[in-house]
């Protein structure tokens, strides 16, 4: 079987189950953003998060993810601030003025996924830090705009790319996008980078997660000795902002927006 096979198509009614999941998982993250301020600490987010997983009764796909024998992740939100690339984990840190964090969650509901994150300042952040997160937002739209039937898989990478190469950043390599359903992560593989007109034809049905990681100074990313916080190798600040999004005949339905969200 071809990898282009491997990538699912989804039945009317899976979709509405993925539209389902989709809407919960960004109304939480929605939630657990309008909570992030000066001295609140990354663990507080993730009780925050966990009681309205609770809440909700919703099961958390990130607790207990051990992909290739690492430790299983301890949290059910990934929170990676300043340097943090991505898979920050929870703890003691305190948010302080002129942060800015990533906040990247995930829900599971009756055998379907949802994921998303977005990256927010902290009280007031310098211009730099602005731009970037415009710049890496505006880099994932402009992938999403790419998700129609007809376009090739690195069409979606190649846009995300190009936008922010030309502010003169660096595009994370080591982390990509991801087909999402069933399983969190599912075919194919979405890289953020890439040369346009090549792979799988994207076709109606399909639901990948788009996630670009972009970072002010080097592409490089190398993962701290807990096995899952993955931070930039000179220390310069990263941003990242995701979506789940259905390709339609219409053109790309994006399943992790609502009304207040990225």
């Amino acid at each position: 079987m071809s990898f282009a096979e491997r990538i699912a198509i989804r039945s009317r009614r899976e979709i509405e189950q993925m539209r389902d999941v989709g809407k919960m998982t960004a109304e939480i993250l929605l939630e657990i953003r309008n909570r992030a301020e000066p001295g609140i600490t990354t663990g507080d987010l993730d009780r925050i998060a966990s009681k309205a997983l609770e809440k909700r009764g919703l099961n958390s796909p990130f607790l207990g993810y051990a992909p290739g024998g690492v430790a299983p992740y301890p949290a059910v939100i990934c929170a990676s601030v300043n340097d943090e690339i991505v898979h920050g984990i929870p703890g003691p840190r305190e948010l302080r003025e002129g942060d800015i964090i990533s906040l990247d969650f995930g829900v599971e509901h009756r055998g379907w996924h949802g994921d998303t994150a977005v990256t927010i300042a902290i009280g007031d952040v310098d211009p730099e830090a602005e731009k970037l997160m415009a710049t890496t937002k505006a880099s994932m739209d402009l992938g999403i705009e790419q998700m129609v039937p007809g376009n090739r898989l690195s069409d979606i990478g190649h846009a995300i790319e190009k936008r922010a190469l030309a502010e003169g950043y660096g595009v994370v390599h080591q982390f990509v996008g991801h087909g999402i359903g069933r399983e969190m992560h599912e075919p194919p593989q979405v890289p953020n980078y890439g040369r346009p007109g090549r792979g799988p034809r994207l076709r109606a049905g399909m639901i990948f997660a788009i996630e670009p990681m972009v970072n002010v100074g080097s592409d490089k990313a190398r993962v701290l000795d807990d096995d899952w916080t993955a931070v930039t190798v000179d220390g310069s600040l990263s941003a990242h902002f995701e979506h789940t999004v259905l390709i339609t005949d219409d053109g790309p339905e994006v399943l992790t927006r609502i009304p207040g969200s990225h």
